[in-house]
């Protein structure tokens, strides 16, 4: 569901996995009993935007957010309050976000569907993903809009004789490069967003600053964007720093900074502190005048986790509206994160709960105006509607 860390280490080196989390269910008892407790979704439009509505406060209320959280001020749907760069994923398993972005398509500088994968197979290059272009779609999310359209892009399947192809060859790299370019430019896109740099774990840094520029310097060649995925440069897998920024900031048009998953189902907690979130932006660029801080895209999770008995699962937004309406929790704020939470309880068993809400997604493009750098969000299939009013 979020962005993959999977590194890829290369011969010595030893490859990290990640395991899923898991939680223990409701019985049978449960889900019988919670049938009696039916939740309606009302969608009527509302006279006024969040803002007015009151909505954006520390004490906020679950049985509010039931009630409000579909309903959107339509006359401010494309009407952009973030005057920086903003950039929203959009994934085929959440199909949601198809249906955010054609309403507040005009809320973003970039769109990035989760559709491509780069293949490498006997020494020859190609472009995947095709089958999840929707181009009728695409038509919709562009009408009237300046929107530009960067699907992300993957490393799909690579092995490590294959990133030694075109880590140690120029003119490998620039043939797959090509390759790429050409596929955007025949698919009507204005760029794509790479994601390889997690696969590495931290290792090969310059070779693959090297790679990352030949693939940017070629799409430029067609006036297409090239934005790249970075891990968080402060925590416990800090791989991603100021040296590899300044390697690449000149040729790279944006950096999607992961600034999520800072908890642990070791130790549970905030989604992303947002402290945490102002130091890696300020080590990747500690001068509020630095040349190249304001290419940064400051990560925004619009999905939560929630926590039991050591184990962790990621929450997305019907799913949140569930638990406040089965539950009828009370949400607490963290002055210091930032962040809403939540308790409750099945079978005995404690649940906490860490979720976006309108305020936490309010300071973070607060602090994002401060630092002077722009936005990215993953994503939008799992967020609340109103959310987008703040945008």
């Amino acid at each position: 569901m979020l962005l993959s860390w999977k590194p890829l280490l290369f011969a010595a080196v030893v490859t990290a996995v990640l395991c899923p989390f898991s939680e223990g269910t409701l019985s049978k008892k449960d889900k019988k009993a919670k049938k009696t407790k039916e939740l309606t979704i009302d969608k009527r439009p509302a006279n006024s935007d969040v803002h007015e509505r009151g909505l954006v406060v520390e004490n906020a209320h679950g049985k509010e957010i039931v009630k409000e959280h579909a309903r959107c001020h339509e006359a401010s749907a494309e009407d952009a309050k973030f005057p920086a760069t903003s950039l929203a994923y959009v994934t085929p398993w959440n199909s949601h976000g198809y249906d955010v972005a054609k309403q507040f398509g005009g809320k973003f500088t970039y769109l990035s569907p989760v559709w491509l994968q780069v293949k490498r197979q006997h020494g020859t290059f190609r472009i995947d993903g095709g089958h999840d272009i929707d181009t009728g779609w695409l038509k919709e999310v562009r009408k009237n809009r300046k929107i530009k359209i960067v699907p992300r892009l993957l490393f799909d399947g690579w092995r490590a004789e294959d990133f030694q192809a075109v880590l140690g060859n120029v003119k490998v790299a620039q043939s797959m490069s090509t390759i790429l370019a050409d596929y955007l430019v025949d698919n009507d896109f204005h760029g794509c967003v790479i994601e390889v740099w997690s696969q590495f774990g931290g290792h090969m840094r310059v070779e693959l600053a090297a790679l990352v520029n030949i693939m940017a310097d070629t799409l430029h060649k067609d006036k297409l964007k090239a934005i790249l995925v970075i891990p968080p440069p402060v925590g416990r897998s800090a791989m991603f720093g100021a040296a590899d920024f300044k390697r690449l900031a000149p040729s790279v048009d944006g950096f999607s900074l992961m600034t999520y998953d800072f908890s642990s189902p070791a130790s549970p907690g905030p989604n992303a502190p947002i402290t945490w979130m102002e130091e890696c932006v300020k080590a990747l660029a500690p001068g509020a005048d630095e040349p190249y801080r304001s290419k940064i895209l400051l990560g925004l999770n619009f999905y939560g986790y929630s926590y039991s008995g050591g184990h962790g699962v990621p929450v997305i937004g019907h799913e949140y509206i569930k638990v406040l309406h089965n539950h009828s929790p009370t949400l607490k704020w963290d002055k210091v994160t930032a962040e809403h939470s939540l308790e409750y309880k099945v079978n005995k068993a404690k649940h906490k709960v860490f979720f976006p809400t309108l305020l936490s997604i309010h300071r973070r493009l607060e602090l994002a105006k401060k630092l002077g750098v722009g936005i990215s969000i993953w994503e939008i299939g799992q967020g609340l509607d109103y959310f987008y009013e703040l945008l």
